[in-house]
């Protein structure tokens, strides 16, 4: 190839992997066409091919394009060539700085079905109005796709896919717009599954522990669809989904104060039909990851409930304090201040916040022992709005009484943050995950045929004894993660947020007041009529 040879780079994408239409060896193709015909030079022009399948136009972040971007930095091409416009991009935020460089950088990029040719001022012209064209339509086409969903949420319908553990999918004709007669699906019990998702929800409502429900199962020898063992995170996917939750006015008010689009009033709360949650999952993305629930579009399905929104509710309160093993404890919410610090004085559990139903701001302090099937802990609920600001009172008042309770403080902090614990995180972790690791090959064990009772004693006489293991080395890991930072700079935010707090308590945000009480008070314990305060160096 000679030095004076054009050298063009073409560019194709397709989003979906198939081999029909405009697949990319026939974008290629005509690509390879119009440069030969079109292009002076073309016939021997030095081409290089860059391929993206199964990505999206909205975004440029495509590993092919990306590399053509850096090669057109490296040896510069003359043209950019593609079969159209839209392989570019969808966005005009994105498509229009990229316009601008190519041409700066005197790259002319050709999009042969449109016919544009940015070399020429009405080739770019032209290109820039149809790439906001481009943009309209994907984003009409996204808004089409939400209508479509909440149409289909109003009449109830299962879209298809592996029905949840215990049910079917049952297909049913119906008349659903113009007259037009569709197919559709619904969900309806599997009497062969339907007790064993309703065992899941009662046993970890009574063990609050998505482990001692695996546990269970296995040694009951029940087993998922699959014929293996429930995983872990199989498990807690079942107790997170709606679709076992009763459409009543708990669960309602739980979704709605979450941000949801809830498809149905409160006279639809018959607590007898269950829900169906549609958009919980962005599949434009690799791995189709779960949406918040502001995302979600929550319905009443055609498909009977298998336990109440109040329960339902529990559930999620308690996997949110609790998860699964390995991964970290998450005390703190949105908005309680004493989350993580306060506890039952009666029984001597945490307490967790909650929301008030039917309030998006009042909440109340419960006893995690209380939450649990049958209720074993009786203490009077803590009102959380009022429980904060007297803690926030009663810290002002301490440290601003005299300034020995704030050196004091300061005393104790420093001493506090200047000690290691013994056991560096990265030994922990590895006693974690050997902890970890021991436990599921137990369960499993108890899984396989011909597990006799002085076996089942064994292992779970040893798993309750790594389940306590695995408490402690946690608790450790919180602690060694706390303690990890450089112990002057926490002792210096320490300063200052008292230094504020000495000033006035309205000058913090919320977490930084959680921040302080974390770093000041040891524990606080509620008896159902008082609480005491247990300030560190005191």
């Amino acid at each position: 190839m000679g030095e004076g040879a054009t050298r063009i780079f073409i560019y194709s994408r397709k989003s979906v992997c198939t081999g029909r239409g405009e697949s990319i060896e026939n974008q290629v193709e005509m690509c390879r066409q119009y440069i030969a015909g079109r292009i002076e030079g073309g016939g021997e022009a030095e081409l290089t091919v860059y391929e993206d399948e199964g990505f999206s136009g909205k975004s440029m972040d495509r590993p092919q394009f990306q590399r053509m971007l850096s090669d057109a930095r490296r040896r510069k091409p003359d043209y950019i060539v593609c079969y159209r416009l839209d392989r570019i991009s969808r966005s005009v935020g994105d498509f229009a700085p990229l316009v601008e460089d190519l041409i700066a950088r005197d790259i002319g990029l050709v999009c042969i079905r449109e016919q544009f040719d940015t070399s020429t001022p009405m080739g770019k012209a032209m290109m820039y109005i149809a790439s906001v064209f481009a943009q309209l339509e994907r984003e009409t086409i996204a808004e089409r796709v939400r209508d479509n969903m909440l149409l289909l949420a109003r009449t109830g319908r299962w879209l298809g896919g592996t029905p949840p553990t215990g049910f079917l999918s049952e297909r049913t004709g119906e008349v659903v717009l113009e007259g037009k007669t569709k197919t559709a699906c619904k969900l309806k019990w599997n009497p062969q599954e339907i007790g064993t998702a309703k065992t899941i929800f009662q046993k970890f409502l009574e063990l609050r522990s998505v482990s001692g429900v695996g546990r269970y199962l296995a040694e009951q020898g029940v087993r998922s669809r699959s014929g293996k063992p429930y995983s872990l995170p199989g498990l807690k996917e079942i107790l997170k989904n709606p679709v076992y939750c009763v459409a009543d006015r708990c669960a309602r008010e739980y979704f709605l104060a979450r941000g949801a689009q809830v498809c149905f009033g409160e006279e639809q709360c018959s607590g007898k039909y269950g829900l169906l949650a549609y958009n919980k999952r962005d599949h434009s993305r690799r791995g189709a990851p779960r949406l918040p629930e502001s995302e979600w579009i929550i319905a009443v399905g055609r498909h009977r409930g298998i336990v109440s929104g109040r329960e339902w509710v529990a559930v999620q309160d308690a996997l949110q304090a609790g998860g699964l093993p390995g991964e970290r404890a998450r005390p703190f919410n949105g908005y309680a201040l004493l989350s993580g610090v306060l506890r039952c004085k009666r029984c001597g559990a945490r307490m967790f916040a909650k929301r008030r139903s039917g309030s998006g701001t009042r909440f109340d302090y419960i006893c995690a022992s209380k939450l649990q099937a049958g209720g074993r802990c009786t203490c009077q609920n803590l009102g959380g709005k009022e429980a904060d600001e007297a803690v926030c009172a009663f810290l002002t008042g301490r440290i601003q009484m005299d300034d020995a309770g704030f050196c004091r403080l300061l005393r104790a902090q420093h001493e506090r943050l200047g000690r290691r614990e013994g056991g560096a995180p990265n030994e922990v972790e590895t006693r974690l995950v050997k902890c970890e690791r021991e436990i599921a090959q137990l369960v499993s064990s108890l899984s396989q045929p011909g597990v006799g009772p002085a076996l089942i004693a064994r292992v779970n006489s040893r798993v309750t004894a790594l389940d306590e293991q695995l408490s402690a080395l946690k608790t450790q890991k919180e602690r060694l993660q706390a303690g990890c930072g450089d112990a002057r700079a926490q002792e210096e935010r320490l300063f200052h947020s008292l230094a504020c707090l000495r000033d006035g308590f309205e000058g913090l945000n919320s977490q930084e007041k959680r921040e302080l009480i974390r770093l000041t008070v040891q524990k606080i314990e509620w008896d159902g009529e008082r609480c005491d305060v247990f300030l560190y160096g005191e």
